[in-house]
C-alpha cells in the first residue's frame, strides 16, 4: 500500500507493531511520530509491513495545542515582581502537524505561561505575543520591533522581561537587543530544543531558570538554557557572549571565552554566580534608553582555502556599509584578499576579522600575512563572537557614526561581549 508523510500508519517488523504518523520519508527508511511520544526512525522499506490507518478522532497529546483560555488564572505574588512574557515564535511556541510532518509555531505568548503553573504565585505575569515566527525567518526588521517592544513593557513598570525565542538564530537576536537596549532590569531569552509536544522536551524547566533569573539582580540581556542533557540546572549566559554549538542537545548554548554569568538549579532556589572576576550590570544601575537604529547592508563572509576575493569585491560593488571577515587560525586570510581589504579601507567600509576556531583570540600580528592585513586596514575582533561582533557593526553603523568612530568602538568592549580573560 503506497503511503505519504503525515499518514497515521501502523508499522510491524519483526512480530512488533508500532503506530504513528509519518514525519520522513527519506529513500529506503520511515520516521515515525510515535503516538505515545516521542520518535523512531530506521525503518527499511523493504523490511517492515505498513499499514496506513484512519488518524485516531481522540489525537495523543503531542497533537493537542494548549489553550491559555481554558487555563486556570495565575494569582498575584506576594513580591509584586512583574514580568512580562514576549513570545516570537521558535520550538518553544510549536506543534506537531501530521499534515505536513512538521513543527510549526503556534503557541502564544499566554498559551507558553499556562503550560507551566509551577509559576503560578511566583510573579505577577503579562504575555505578549511579538511574532510568531521560526527563528530562521527573523530579521534586523524583527529585532527592531522586539526591541521596541521590550522598551514599552519596561517603560510599564515591569521588572523583568522573558522573550522566548528559537534558538538557531537566538544568538543573533539577543546581542541585538544588548545593544539596542540600555536595561535596568533583567531581559532573559530562553527556548527549546525539543517542542512542548514532546515528553522529551526541555520548554518546561527553560521557562521556570528563565523566571528566576528575570527576577535576579542581573541586570542584562541574557540566554537561559539546560546546562545539561538533564532536568537539573540552567546556565546564563550573556548574550554577547554566548553561542549555539549543537543542533538537537538540551545544552546547546555555551559561553565563549568566559564563564556563564551564573547556574540556576531547577527545583530549588540555588542560584550561584559563577563569574567571579566578572562584572555585570545590577538591577537599577542602568536608566533606560533605546537605540534601534541598524545597518542592515553588513555582510559576514568566510574565508576558505582558495577563495577568490572577488567574494569581497561583491559587497564593496554592491554598496554594503561593514564586513565580518571570518578567518582562519589567529584570524588570516591568504595574501590575495590583502589588496581588497585595503580597497575596503579607501572606501571607508571597516572590516573586523574574526576567527573561524570557536575559542580564543584573533592575533593577526603574529605572522606577517596578518601584519598586512592589519596595515591594509582590517582590525580584529579580539575574543568577539561572529553573532556578537555582527549586529555590533550594525549597530554601530545604525547610529551614524563616521567611519574612524566605527573602528574604535568595534574594538571597545560596550556590553561585555570582549573578556578580560582569554582561556587557552
Amino acid at each position: 500500500m503506497s503511503y505519504k508523510i503525515g499518514d497515521f500508519v501502523r508499522i510491524e517488523k519483526d512480530g512488533a507493531f508500532f503506530e504513528g504518523h509519518i514525519i520522513s520519508g527519506e529513500p529506503g527508511y520511515i520516521t515515525l511520530k510515535m503516538t505515545g511520544g516521542g520518535y523512531i526512525s530506521g525503518f527499511l522499506e523493504d523490511a517492515v509491513r505498513v499499514e496506513v490507518l484512519e488518524s485516531p478522532k481522540n489525537p495523543p497529546i503531542f497533537l493537542v495545542r494548549p489553550s491559555a483560555k481554558n487555563a486556570p488564572a495565575f494569582s498575584k505574588s506576594k513580591s509584586g515582581k512583574k514580568i512580562s512574557i514576549l513570545s516570537t515564535g521558535g520550538t518553544i511556541a510549536c506543534y506537531f502537524n501530521p499534515e505536513t510532518g512538521s513543527v510549526i509555531p503556534s503557541f502564544s505568548a499566554a498559551d507558553i505561561l499556562s503550560e507551566v503553573p509551577e509559576l503560578d504565585g511566583f510573579a505577577d505575569f503579562t504575555a505578549r505575543e511579538v511574532f510568531s515566527l521560526l527563528s530562521e525567518n527573523m530579521g534586523p526588521q524583527h529585532w527592531i520591533k522586539l526591541a521596541e517592544a521590550i522598551y514599552e513593557e519596561i517603560q510599564n513598570g515591569a521588572d523583568g522581561i522573558i522573550v522566548t525565542h528559537g534558538t538557531d538564530t537566538m544568538a543573533y537576536s539577543a546581542a541585538a537587543i544588548s545593544y539596542m537596549i540600555e536595561t535596568p532590569v533583567p531581559i532573559v531569552f530562553t527556548g527549546a530544543q525539543k517542542s512542548p509536544d514532546r515528553p522529551s522536551s526541555d520548554n518546561h524547566m527553560n521557562l521556570i531558570c528563565a523566571a528566576k533569573v528575570a527576577k535576579s539582580d542581573i541586570a542584562e540581556v541574557m540566554i537561559v538554557m539546560h546546562g545539561s542533557i538533564s532536568d537539573d540546572f540552567c546556565f546564563v549566559h550573556r548574550a554577547v557572549k554566548a553561542k549555539k554549538m549543537h543542533t538537537s542537545r538540551r545544552d546547546t548554548f555555551k559561553s565563549i571565552n568566559m564563564a556563564p554569568l551564573a547556574r540556576i538549579d531547577y527545583k530549588s532556589d540555588r542560584f550561584e554566580l559563577m563569574s567571579d572576576n566578572t562584572a555585570y550590570s545590577k538591577r537599577g544601575e542602568k536608566t533606560l534608553s533605546l537605540s534601534p537604529k541598524l545597518e542592515t547592508k553588513c555582510a559576514i563572509v568566510k574565508f576558505v582555502p582558495g577563495s577568490s576575493p572577488d567574494i569581497l569585491d561583491y559587497y564593496l560593488e554592491n554598496d554594503y556599509k561593514g564586513i565580518v571577515l571570518e578567518g582562519v587560525g589567529l584570524g588570516h586570510v591568504s595574501d590575495d584578499w590583502v589588496s581588497v581589504i585595503q580597497k575596503a579601507a579607501v572606501k571607508k567600509i571597516p572590516v573586523i576579522v574574526t576567527s573561524q576556531c570557536i575559542f580564543g583570540a584573533t592575533a593577526i600580528d603574529t605572522y606577517e600575512t596578518g601584519q598586512n592585513m592589519k596595515k591594509a586596514g582590517a582590525i580584529e575582533a579580539v575574543d568577539q563572537t561572529t553573532e556578537a561582533v555582527f549586529v555590533k557593526m550594525m549597530w554601530l553603523l545604525g547610529q551614524g557614526l563616521d567611519y574612524e568612530t566605527v573602528q574604535k568602538k568595534l574594538v571597545e568592549d560596550l556590553r561585555g561581549e570582549i573578556s578580560s580573560m582569554i582561556i587557552d
